[in-house]
């Protein structure tokens, strides 16, 4: 079973592009995600992972996210490999993500600094009730 799920924020803006010939959208961005210790002096550490999004989401992604936003992904772990001009061969491990959720409104990531405690009271996730549950319309319950 590869299964990723990973809470982190963009280190950097998405980069949309389209593959040539098919015209496919991909989305490539990279996020941080804190340890759950402190190091000796005290610190969090953070591990950067490299996400990649196809498709009508991958779009969205471009649209949508920035620097600095919280996201939950939920995706599988690739590693793929290239040969450079130089003849070398470079390997590349990345999340392919399934599932994208922003968790946090652009007014919130823009104009507030990050917390490193958590969900807050004053912290309502995009698409989630206060409980952090999805909501769902009676017309997508599939009984």
């Amino acid at each position: 079973m590869n299964c990723v799920v990973l809470v982190g924020r963009l280190t950097k803006d998405p980069e949309l592009r389209y593959i040539a010939g098919t015209g496919k959208p991909v989305a490539t961005f990279s996020i941080a995600v804190n340890r759950s210790y402190v190091n000796k002096e005290g610190k969090r550490e953070a591990d950067f992972f490299n996400i990649v999004v196809w498709g009508k989401p991958g779009e969205n992604c471009a649209n949508y996210l920035a620097k600095g936003r919280q996201v939950a992904i939920k995706g599988a772990l690739q590693t793929r490999s290239y040969e450079t001009q130089n003849g070398d061969r470079r390997y590349v491990t990345e999340v392919v993500a399934e599932r994208v959720e922003f968790l946090e409104s652009k007014g919130r990531s823009e104009n507030q600094a990050p917390s490193n405690t958590g969900f807050e009271k004053t912290f309502e996730p995009v698409g989630l009730d206060t409980g952090g549950f999805q909501a769902l319309d009676d017309d997508d319950i599939p009984f």
